[in-house]
């Protein structure tokens, strides 16, 4: 039997291990070095009719990682040349900049649901999010989140991460209990995503300095799986895929992106033209401070055969953007690693390197069984 850890007392000072800075009993990540974290509560976000702002509670967790001792642990030797890295994060020796462990992590919170983010080849620094959250039993209830901070605003990789993780939070207190019919059940759900959008907004703009001229911004895309019931919801261009088993019927492009490519393909411009042509991937909604739109495009569908629903950023679908493409790029890197979800995805990450990682590249996978 698993014993949760009581919560650390009220006037202990909690610090991240890797840098020393000082965090929060809630957090996973420390907003300072970025630096994986174990949570001793975690937030749940509970909206509540009539009220003026969302409750936010919290719930034990699991086994601690964050310590009261002030004392920082040392600091990683520097990848390129094994020296000394100094507190401005480049190596003292050589000037290379440190990989942080926010360059690349994963989550698992269920055994059928992972994903993997990772910094790419070419930037310097991980602006994309992920934020997933499962039940136990497989294909039961997951919820898969994906934000792509974009790399010409400031702050882009903290407000990703809040956004992300605030909208999960959201979906996972948005069971639609008590509604039999499918279509009721998918229309409640799809209400909690304009929620869910609004409040990864709010977390996006509190992670934006006051004083900035180039306000921290973000995509949005989101998918929660109950049983045979998909619904999504996004902003910007990150997509929600669904990829049945090979033979088992029609992959499909579930969401529409908000680009100047969609708008040329809706005027007729050819798909691969339109995706590879000037300001493709310019957005045309987004969150952030300057915003004027953030309600996501909905949908819903009901699952006929087995498969993965992914939801990820444009970092992978820049090199595979067909949805019969990505089925069968999927297929062949089971076939190697076999059906687990996280050597999955990572695999599907390295693909994306291996074509180039010219961007940042986030993989959210469930599977439908």
């Amino acid at each position: 039997m698993t014993e949760t850890s009581p919560p650390a007392p009220a006037a202990a000072r909690l610090t991240c291990p890797s840098c020393g800075a000082e965090v929060t009993d809630a957090e996973r990540f420390c907003e300072a070095c970025g630096a994986p974290l174990s949570p001793t509560t975690e937030a749940v976000t509970v909206v509540e009719t009539g009220a003026e702002s969302p409750v936010e509670l919290s719930r034990p967790v699991g086994a601690t990682a964050v310590t009261a001792t002030p004392e920082p642990a040392a600091a990683p030797p520097c990848t390129s040349c094994g020296g000394v890295v100094g507190e401005d994060g480049y190596c003292t020796t050589c000037g290379t900049l440190a990989r942080s462990p926010r360059d690349h992590y994963v989550e698992q919170p269920a055994a059928w649901v992972a994903a993997v983010c990772d910094r790419g080849v070419r930037h310097h620094r991980n602006e994309d999010a992920t934020a997933v959250a499962a039940d136990p039993e497989p294909g039961s209830r997951a919820v898969l989140v994906v934000c792509d901070g974009v790399s010409t605003s400031t702050d882009s990789d903290v407000a990703a991460l809040a956004g992300a993780r605030s909208a999960r939070d959201v979906l996972v207190a948005a069971r639609a209990t008590g509604l039999g019919v499918t279509a009721s059940r998918a229309a409640a759900l799809a209400q909690s995503f304009g929620v869910a959008s609004a409040q990864a907004n709010e977390a996006v703009i509190a992670n934006t300095a006051a004083d900035s001229d180039n306000a921290a911004s973000c995509t949005f895309a989101a998918a929660v799986l109950e049983g045979e019931l998909v619904v999504f919801g996004t902003v910007g261009d990150s997509r929600v895929y669904w990829l049945p088993d090979a033979g088992a019927g029609d992959p499909l492009q579930l969401s529409v992106d908000d680009s100047m490519a969609q708008v040329r393909i809706e005027m007729g411009v050819d798909r691969v033209e339109a995706e590879n042509g000037p300001q493709a991937h310019a957005i045309t909604k987004w969150l952030g401070r300057d915003s004027t739109d953030v309600v996501p495009r909905t949908g819903s569908l009901t699952l006929q055969a087995p498969g993965w629903l992914m939801v990820c950023s444009d970092g992978l679908w820049n090199y595979c953007s067909d949805a019969g493409e990505l089925q069968a790029l999927v297929a062949a890197t089971q076939a190697t690693t076999g059906p687990d979800p996280l050597p999955l995805a990572a695999a599907l990450v390295d693909w994306a390197n291996a074509q180039g990682g010219r961007d940042n590249i986030s993989v959210a996978l469930a599977r439908h069984a």
